[in-house]
């Protein structure tokens, strides 16, 4: 089993992913533990002064103003947990409360939040043993951090409250913390306010919808390109020199792909060839690099955002080296948020020009000579024609999801937290919309694939063929009569989102961006 260290200089994307989703193993580096001693001996020295301390002494929030004696403070740092433990609705993903959770001990080791070296290995040893706390859909607004998300995971390391165990089943969290030998952590001064108060759930969200476009965009590439073929469009389109005058790296990299695929197709080209020949493609195939290019630099900026907060130490106050406790507004999402609406909006417009583009191959008036929505006999019948109902009512709510979360704030605590940037609402959108996106490009590849069989006597791309064949093999049947559709398309989304058809494709081609 893989195993991630963390130390004091934050994590990379692929260590989140690693924990998230390959059930990593998590230690504590000895320079973690040796800046977790440090800082907490400067918060002992604070607590033990008369003088009130933020997060150390005193409430929180809009109930700031009192200072809490010595021995109420264990209670305060309880009780802050159990009454911001408040969400409702579903269950958040297992993949995204890992994620959370491990994002959380990153800014905890980093010596800045005043956390004991024995609560942070508790929180490690939580994520080792497979236990993944129970946390709903509502409840974050994205500002001091995802306080609901984190309180529901901080509430299971006291034991209590509800998780998952390692079998997939929901019990008490105090069951499961016994049965992997895990005693409860009793928190003390300021140690329940650094476990809710960071931006780790929607950059978790963040850091694996990147992953999980990166994949989506170069498949979108693949299908666009098959779409060119099975519409006997051109590739001159694709030529580097032209997207060279226009220097987005994105649309350069998807130019060449399409490209890539392309290589050695009979089906390109045959403009002159019609009864009505063309002078050149329409928008949503010939543009195809520009909008899924102008997506790939959106993705870049986004991983820049994701990097800068993998390497932050997200809390309210914060210990500095020179031993300062100071409060401060690094718990704001908006930059997180901002990515995360920039990216749903990417995504819609990609959706939304690869339905434009499968609405083409049905009809038989833009076809080129393909048979009405691909049927065996039209009429009798009907064809990919619902398939493609299905795609543009996926294109219509990931224009829905487009709306941007990060837009609205609403006040709370007694006017305290007066603005908020519904990050973590941006990020369950997004998540949607990634999950929407895949389906759209499944059934492009659907459609493509089947029109591509259907241009008799001419010769795909050898990509195209290996792409082609694999979808086959994988279930996503071609040509034919009218049958069960929906099998069909479901074996369609799960070859492209397991990443099959770039990996069948790059078998001819080699890496694609």
């Amino acid at each position: 089993m893989q195993t991630v260290v963390v130390g004091t200089s934050g994590t990379t994307a692929e260590d989140v992913i690693a924990v998230a989703r390959g059930n990593a193993r998590v230690e504590l580096s000895g320079e973690a533990v040796a800046a977790l001693g440090r800082a907490r001996a400067i918060v002992d020295a604070l607590a033990a002064k008369p003088e009130p301390v933020y997060g150390v002494s005193t409430g929180f929030g809009a109930l700031a103003s009192r200072h809490i004696s010595p021995e109420l403070r264990a209670q305060l740092q309880r009780n802050i947990v159990r009454s911001h433990a408040a969400g409702m609705g579903p269950r958040v993903e297992r993949e995204v409360v890992r994620a959370l959770m491990f994002l959380r001990l990153k800014t905890v080791a980093s010596g800045h939040t005043g956390v004991r070296p024995s609560v942070a290995q508790t929180m490690a040893d939580v994520l080792n043993a497979g236990i993944t706390p129970v946390v709903h859909e509502y409840g974050s607004l994205g500002c001091s951090g995802d306080l609901a998300p984190l309180s529901h995971c901080a509430l299971a390391l006291m034991g209590e409250g509800d998780a998952e165990g390692p079998d997939g089943v929901v019990r008490p969290a105090g069951e499961l913390l016994a049965e992997a030998g895990i005693t409860p952590v009793e928190l003390r001064e300021k140690e329940g306010l650094a476990l809710l108060n960071g931006t780790d759930g929607m950059l978790g969200m963040l850091v694996m919808a990147l992953a999980d476009l990166g994949k989506l965009y170069t498949s979108a590439d693949i299908t666009a390109a098959l779409t060119l073929e099975a519409l006997l469009g051109t590739e001159k389109v694709l030529q580097p020199e032209l997207h060279a005058i226009r220097p987005h790296p994105g649309q350069g990299a998807s130019a060449a792909n399409m490209a890539a695929v392309l290589k050695g197709s009979g089906l390109t080209g045959h403009f002159q060839e019609e009864s009505a020949p063309r002078v050149q493609d329409a928008y949503s195939v010939r543009c195809a690099p520009q909008v899924a290019g102008a997506g790939r630099d959106t993705m870049a900026h986004a991983a820049l955002v994701a990097s800068r907060e993998l390497a932050a130490s997200v809390d309210n106050p914060v210990v500095l080296p020179d031993g300062r406790v100071e409060s401060n507004g690094n718990f704001h999402g908006a930059p997180v948020a901002y990515v995360l609406d920039f990216l749903a909006i990417a995504a819609a417009d990609l959706g939304s020009i690869a339905e434009r583009r499968t609405d083409r191959l049905l009809d038989k008036n833009r076809s080129h000579g393909l048979p009405p929505f691909l049927a065996d006999d039209a009429g009798v019948d009907s064809g990919l024609m619902i398939a493609q109902y299905t795609q543009a009512a996926l294109v219509s709510e990931m224009k829905r999801l487009a709306v941007p979360a990060s837009a609205d704030s609403i006040p709370s605590s007694a006017m305290q937290e007066d603005h908020v940037s519904m990050g973590w609402s941006a990020a369950r959108k997004l998540r949607t919309a990634v999950d929407n996106l895949t389906r759209i490009v499944a059934i492009e590849l659907y459609a493509a694939t089947r029109a591509i069989e259907l241009r008799h006597g001419l010769t795909p791309a050898p990509a195209s063929q290996a792409a082609i064949s694999a979808a086959r093999a994988a279930g996503v049947e071609g040509p034919g009569p009218d049958r069960f559709l929906a099998p069909d398309l479901a074996a369609a989304d799960a070859f492209v989102r397991s990443g099959a058809l770039v990996t069948a494709v790059e078998a001819v081609t080699g890496p694609l961006a």
